[in-house]
């Protein structure tokens, strides 16, 4: 082989790492904040608001909703994560509590971030969290386990034909994440 076409081979192999780098610091660095920018400008893809402060809610008991509530991790993450009930009755308006049980399994500390998701998507704006283990970085210790608090009011104006509404949260690892923010400052 020809010396032009082995430093003509090494070029195109520099080039395609280089492509290959610059796709995975889009799709970890770049793509979140682009993705949670759409969904807020858009309210597509169900995900939830910020912590709401309730003001004057009155209670709806002339009808019941189900709230479901479901759990996974992401591919990385190791700990154990569920919902300690899989559903509740709520009359709209009406704040109700329930707890997520999170165990680390593992023998290092690690901290989590659980990302929310509902369905159907446009009951977004009418379910509203008071309190929640989302709006912070969850850490445990190696082998500890954590219940976690979700308080919510389904609001009173919710559409009358929403009968169900499932709330799912996918849980994350973040430990290298908050590692290096940690040793960056």
């Amino acid at each position: 082989m020809s010396r032009s076409i082995k430093q003509s081979n090494a070029i195109t192999t520099l080039k395609l790492l280089g492509v290959v780098v610059g796709m995975f610091v889009f799709a970890i660095y770049i793509m979140p904040p682009l993705y949670n920018l759409f969904c807020e400008v858009t309210g597509l893809n169900g995900k939830t608001g910020g912590q709401y402060q309730a003001t004057e809610i009155k209670v709806d008991t002339s009808r019941t909703i189900t709230v479901q509530f479901v759990a996974t991790n992401n591919e990385n993450m190791s700990w154990g994560f569920k919902p300690m009930i899989s559903s509740i009755e709520v009359h709209p308006g009406e704040e109700k509590e329930i707890r997520y049980l999170a165990n680390n399994p593992t023998d290092r500390q690690m901290v989590a971030q659980a990302i929310p998701s509902l369905v159907p998507f446009n009951v977004v704006e009418y379910f509203h969290k008071t309190e929640c283990f989302c709006f912070n970085q969850q850490m445990l210790e190696a082998g500890a386990s954590a219940e976690l608090p979700l308080r919510f009011i389904v609001d009173q104006d919710i559409p009358r034909q929403v009968k169900t509404i499932t709330l799912s949260y996918t849980i994350f690892d973040v430990t290298d994440r908050t590692t290096l923010a940690a040793a960056s400052n």
